[in-house]
């Protein structure tokens, strides 16, 4: 049986509404787990590849512009998005900052990023509470992921 991405949404508003919403169980829980989480970071990675802005950098284009990279780049995005919620901490890459510095990601590109995360958020169905509490922890990396000077 496949799990659609409507469906894996019906679910996380299950979770939440079962669990007592954002005081019974954790952003992580109310996204419905690590599938939810999974299958969003699988439509998210794949409309970061294809963004024309956010692959205005070089450097970023360097490492989205090769679809080999997908894969890994959709684990250590679905483990960071897991960890970064409240569920497990599995999350085996570099720091925010370790992991960008060399890109040199300026404020508009992560703003483009960030309306990408977004977007998949808003296909997928997560309701506006959890949307922006995920929302809130991406924007508190800005200073880790944005270059400095």
């Amino acid at each position: 049986m496949t799990t659609t991405v409507h469906e894996t949404a019906v679910t996380a508003q299950a979770v939440a509404e079962a669990t007592g919403g954002a005081e019974g169980a954790s952003l992580y829980e109310r996204l419905g787990g690590v599938y939810a989480i999974a299958g969003a970071v699988d439509i998210l990675v794949d409309r970061l590849f294809s963004n024309v802005s956010v692959n205005a950098n070089d450097a970023v284009h360097a490492h989205h512009g090769d679809p080999a990279n997908a894969p890994g780049y959709k684990f250590l995005v679905t483990a960071w998005s897991v960890q970064a919620a409240g569920g497990p901490a599995c999350y085996p890459g570099r720091d925010m900052t370790a992991a960008h510095e060399h890109l040199r990601i300026t404020g508009e590109q992560f703003d483009a990023v960030a309306l990408e995360i977004s977007a998949t958020l808003g296909f997928c169905g997560v309701p506006q509470v959890e949307h922006d509490e995920f929302m809130a922890i991406i924007e508190r990396y800005r200073d880790e992921v944005v270059e400095r000077g």
